[in-house]
């Protein structure tokens, strides 16, 4: 399987028809057309639902898109951080879920910037299982995790921030005159929860520990993984969403607040790598200004 029929291959997905990809990709369609054939030949799979006017994507060919967008990530971080002999250059990918935290790594994003200019650098947002699969497929240098998860099978700085768990809800609810939220105040409400949070690893999980009974007793009425889209049923009238405090616009404007649970509930946060991961240039340089501006607090 070559890179350049792959290359085709992920042409074609985006533009949905060979004739289109053909012409960005500066081939002709017939001879695009017997790449993607053969391709289809060499792994025993049809890749394309192909139309009169269009072409998708069948389940396999869903499947080698999200796997050769891996690769191709791959090769690119390479061909990177190889291309540059006399100067620090290159790409640094990070992943994280949302989080406050998030600023002191863009402090240290801007003091590498202003002393390497050639350096990139390229953020996924996402959850913590989805931040540790790039990570051990190689398409992230580091990801920050919030607790509760296990990060055993990394190496892991501690970063200086504890987020609080609360409950976001519309400007109106009965619930946002209280200073705090207590579990027997969520009894029989619609609530939007984390999947993060209903998962329990060896690390145990505080948040289901704070809410003191099995999640099948609460009215879980959707869940997502990160707040934006949650926040969107919030104001929909779904329910009340269980997060972090500082991810979500509140006051009037916003229409929504937010309330801290009580007793008070607090998540840590680490920035974690590949054990044995060796870094390129450019991720060794944020490294280190990130564990300067750790130093310094």
């Amino acid at each position: 399987m070559e890179l350049r029929v792959l290359k085709y291959f992920l042409a074609v997905a985006r533009e949905k028809s060979v004739t289109g990809a053909a012409h960005r990709l500066h081939v002709t369609q017939p001879t695009l057309s017997r790449q993607l054939k053969d391709l289809e030949d060499e792994l025993g799979q049809r890749l394309f639902i192909r139309g009169s006017h269009s072409v998708s994507l069948t389940a396999e060919g869903m499947l080698l898109r999200q796997r050769a967008e891996e690769i191709m990530t791959i090769v690119d971080k390479t061909r990177s951080d190889f291309s540059e002999k006399h100067r620090i250059a290159g790409d640094v990918y990070i992943g994280g879920g949302e989080s406050e935290a998030m600023s002191l790594l863009a402090d240290a994003i801007r003091d590498v910037r202003d002393r390497h200019p050639g350096i990139r650098f390229h953020l996924h947002s996402g959850n913590a299982e989805e931040v540790m699969e790039r990570l051990d497929r190689g398409t992230l240098d580091f990801g920050v995790l919030i607790q509760p998860v296990d990060i055993s099978k990394y190496d892991a700085l501690p970063l200086p921030y504890r987020d609080v768990w609360g409950l976001v809800m519309p400007v109106g609810h009965p619930l946002a005159e209280k200073k705090g939220i207590s579990p027997d105040d969520l009894n029989g409400m619609p609530l939007i929860i984390s999947r993060q949070v209903l998962q329990y690893g060896t690390t145990g999980n505080p948040c289901l520990d704070w809410l003191g009974k099995p999640v099948s007793e609460f009215n879980i009425a959707a869940t997502y993984n990160l707040i934006y889209n949650a926040t969107l049923l919030v104001r929909s009238g779904v329910g009340c969403a269980v997060t972090l405090d500082r991810l979500v616009p509140t006051g009037v404007k916003s229409g929504l607040v937010f309330r801290p649970f009580v007793p008070k509930l607090e998540s840590a946060l680490d920035i974690v790598w590949k054990k044995g991961q060796f870094f390129s240039p450019a991720a060794t340089a944020f490294l280190d200004a990130l564990q300067k501006r750790l130093e310094k607090r």
